[in-house]
């Protein structure tokens, strides 16, 4: 059986998270740069090998002073270290479908378990094949180096330590 070679589709794609602020409500971020590919040795992807990156200086959570902050040495310290990366293979254990593998931010890498929904195989009206996943999980951002930490006077929380992260990808297959 032959690989099959598939590259993220930018334009049908999304990369976000989320962490709570003060304890009560939830801040959402973008990164607007990526790129990622998939080689399968079939439809189902069970045992495909993933790679991804994102671009640092892309994080928008539409606020640029919180961007700036973030872009900063208190948090992803875009300066010395532009991309975050993940490398894995996808796990179909009876359609249950995880995605395992190693994520690195701030050079510092951390095994990463995610759930993914496998929305299947479609062929787009221009005739390319499309593959579409919902991928979610949590991390601890101070296990990255992202430690920055502040309290209220109440001893509230400013930034959770747990960072939900959420993709929307659309894979293309390659020729």
């Amino acid at each position: 059986m032959s690989t099959t070679k598939w590259i993220i589709d930018p334009t049908h794609s999304e990369v976000s998270f989320k962490v709570k602020h003060l304890v009560i409500s939830t801040v959402t971020g973008y990164f607007r740069k990526f790129e990622g590919s998939a080689e399968s040795d079939s439809d189902d992807f069970d045992g495909a090998s993933v790679s991804f990156t994102a671009d640092i200086d892309s994080i928008d959570t539409n606020q640029s002073d919180r961007d700036t902050h973030l872009k900063s040495a208190d948090f992803f310290d875009a300066a010395n270290h532009p991309k975050l990366s993940f490398d894995g293979k996808i796990v179909n254990e009876g359609g249950d479908y995880k995605l395992i593998g190693d994520l690195t931010l701030r050079d510092t890498t951390k095994k990463t378990e995610l759930s993914v929904d496998f929305g299947g195989v479609a062929a787009d009206p221009y005739g390319q094949t499309k593959a579409g996943f919902e991928i979610e999980g949590k991390i601890n951002r101070k296990d990255f180096g992202l430690s920055w930490s502040a309290v209220t006077e109440a001893g509230s929380v400013v930034v959770s330590d747990q960072v939900r992260l959420i993709l929307s990808v659309q894979l293309v297959k390659q020729a």
